[in-house]
C-alpha cells in the first residue's frame, strides 16, 4: 500500500489468459516432465547396476537413492 494517492492514474487490469496457449504450455510441461522422467530413471538404474557389481547390498542402494 502507498501512502501516495494515484487517482490520477488509470487502474490496470489483467487481460485474460488465453485457454489455448494454458493448454500448449500444459503439454510442453507434460513433455518437459516425461522426458526427465526418463533420464532419471536410466540414471538411477545406471548407478544402481554400478553399484551392484561393485558388491553394495540392494537394501543400502535403496536407501542411498531414498527409495
Amino acid at each position: 500500500m502507498s501512502i501516495i494517492q494515484r487517482d490520477y492514474l488509470p487502474e490496470r487490469k489483467e487481460p485474460a489468459f488465453p485457454r489455448d496457449l494454458a493448454a500448449l504450455i500444459a503439454a510442453k510441461a507434460q513433455a518437459l516432465a516425461a522426458q526427465f522422467e526418463e533420464r532419471a530413471i536410466s540414471q538411477m538404474v545406471f548407478d544402481a547396476r554400478r553399484r551392484l557389481r561393485d558388491g553394495m547390498d540392494a537394501s543400502e542402494i535403496a536407501r542411498q537413492l531414498g527409495l
